[in-house]
């Protein structure tokens, strides 16, 4: 089964880097996404308690309908012949994971901050990060931009892939739901209501989280340096894991990543500059790249087709 999971990334993955992401209107993210907003409208928070209820049923229905449509699809792929099954299963497991955009969105920052033009990398930036980008300097741009690259490696692609290695499709759909309501409703703001989102995500994170932060390590310029770096620096961050690929990536390519006033990695570092953006997306290309051979040598020996 693993064998046949791992046919299914390998052609996912190529989808993503031929076709990219599918505009909003037709994209299965962006409808729940639309969906979750209707939801938080439709709903009174009178106490913490009525909150916590509301964002419960919230996730519970998003998880049953993630499954639910996943396995719908696992049963209509499985009735193709081989390759077209693993074709269609590739398509549906796209829908879970967005690695080209990633790489895309980084880019869109380094080019016009390698030609000075501070003011149109600032605004790209603010389609990756969510903190204030209005003031940052070209270091704190790169740094923010950096960082996501190594965050969203982590929630973006390795994650959802992990989690179809090890439970197939629903898994995956579960994983990028939660992942999904996490970067809506999950933040401080919206208190009790995000909670249970949240510390799921946080769960589900916790194993790709550190993966990601090895394959990033074994992926840079200094793999040791990176490794010693992030168990020194992942916990500088308030989330419990997106210190781990952020760490990885500062030291890895030793550069310095901060958000002021929250957090500082790598304090030693030089301030990261646009060429440290494209050494970022190589570095993620590369851990991307070396996950998939290690698992596949995890593999050999196993029949490629079981079920």
């Amino acid at each position: 089964m693993i064998r046949r999971r791992l046919a299914v990334v390998t052609v996912a993955l190529a989808l993503d880097a031929a076709l990219g992401e599918p505009p909003n209107r037709w994209h299965p993210v962006a409808w729940f996404g639309r969906g979750v907003g209707m939801f938080e409208r439709s709903v009174q928070h009178e106490s913490p308690e009525a909150a916590r209820v509301s964002g419960i049923a919230l996730l519970g229905s998003a998880l049953a309908e993630a499954v639910l449509t996943a396995r719908a699809g696992q049963r209509v792929a499985s009735r193709l012949p081989g390759p077209a099954r693993v074709l269609a299963e590739a398509l549906l497991l796209k829908q879970a994971f967005a690695f080209r955009a990633l790489i895309e969105h980084a880019s869109a920052v380094r080019r016009p901050l390698d030609e000075g033009d501070l003011a149109a990398a600032r605004e790209a930036a603010s389609l990756m990060v969510s903190r204030d980008v209005s003031a940052l300097d070209e270091a704190l741009v790169g740094s923010a931009t950096i960082e996501s690259v190594g965050e969203n490696l982590s929630d973006s692609v390795v994650a959802p892939i992990s989690w179809y290695l090890l439970g197939g499709l629903p898994a995956a759909y579960a994983y990028r739901v939660t992942n999904t309501l996490d970067a809506m409703v999950g933040y401080r703001a919206k208190g009790w209501f995000g909670t249970p989102s949240a510390r799921l995500d946080d769960a589900l994170n916790f194993v790709p989280s550190r993966l990601t932060a090895a394959l990033v390590a074994a992926s840079s310029f200094s793999p040791i340096r990176s490794l010693r770096g992030t168990f020194e620096d992942h916990g500088r961050t308030p989330s419990p894991n997106s210190g781990w690929p952020m760490a990885a990536m500062a030291y890895g390519m030793d550069v310095r990543l901060e958000k002021p006033s929250h957090h500082l990695l790598n304090a030693k570092g030089r301030a990261p500059s646009a060429a440290d953006i494209a050494t970022a997306n190589r570095v993620a290309i590369g851990a991307v790249g070396c996950g998939m051979a290690v698992a596949l040598l995890a593999t050999l020996g196993s029949k490629p087709w079981r079920r």
